[in-house]
């Protein structure tokens, strides 16, 4: 179970059983039925993981590309903004908590430009696989994370941390899993080098059941400033 910890002396938990079934569930809570006139974009096969050959050379089931030449993990720090120059995304982010029943909290539905981080778990910049989720679309429309599934493969997300330094990620896939067969240990996982996930809502869309998958932006850490 993540534990809670606080200030600088903060350290990245493993991810736990807690954990992945907290995110698991972001779908329900990222959605608000709203005045939607405009879908969001959905990612193409070709930003998804490559697939891994088997002996017979035909392909198996995906696996990670080789990432990006990376940068070394930066101490433990609270992200406060996140940039995706190539979606037009400059967000604050508010850290987010697990409720009583082990779920983590979702962003404000009143603050849909709003990113979210699990503040239990890994500081994105840090060694371990942060997560950062947020709205696809509220009441008020469209959300912090519409255009999510746009994103590409060498994309840049530009996460500023309270210590000042800004942690550059670049995206190594776009990938969307159905909510009844999303990978937790694939997309929580990591390597023990700093990546990131972004996640937040996609596939159909219906009012009765609303999303019927997640969007998951996978990317390494591959730059340092500040």
């Amino acid at each position: 179970m993540p534990g809670k910890t606080t200030g600088a002396r903060r350290r990245a938990p493993a991810p736990s059983a807690l954990l992945l079934g907290a995110a698991l569930v972001a779908g329900p809570w990222l959605v608000v039925d709203g005045a939607r006139t405009t879908a969001p974009p959905q990612p193409s096969a070709a930003q998804a993981f490559s697939p891994a050959p088997t002996l017979a050379g035909t392909p198996s089931d995906p696996a990670p590309d080789p990432p990006p030449p990376g940068a070394a993990a930066l101490p433990p720090a609270d992200p406060v903004r996140l940039r995706i120059p190539a979606i037009g995304v400059d967000s604050p982010v508010t850290r987010l908590g697990l409720s009583p029943d082990g779920t983590l909290t979702p962003p404000p539905a009143d603050g849909p430009a709003v990113a979210g981080w699990n503040g239990d778990g890994t500081p994105p910049g840090s060694a371990g696989t942060a997560v950062v989720v947020g709205h696809v679309d509220t009441s008020r429309g469209p959300g912090v994370f519409f255009g999510l599934g746009a994103l590409g493969k060498g994309s840049t997300v530009e996460i500023t941390r309270t210590d000042g330094r800004t942690a550059v990620f670049t995206v190594d896939a776009v990938e969307v899993y159905e909510k009844k067969d999303f990978p937790d240990d694939r997309v929580y996982g990591g390597s023990g080098t700093p990546e990131l996930r972004l996640i937040t809502c996609g596939g159909s869309y219906s009012p009765a059941a609303g999303y019927s998958a997640n969007t998951v932006v996978y990317a390494s850490l591959t730059d340092v400033t500040g």
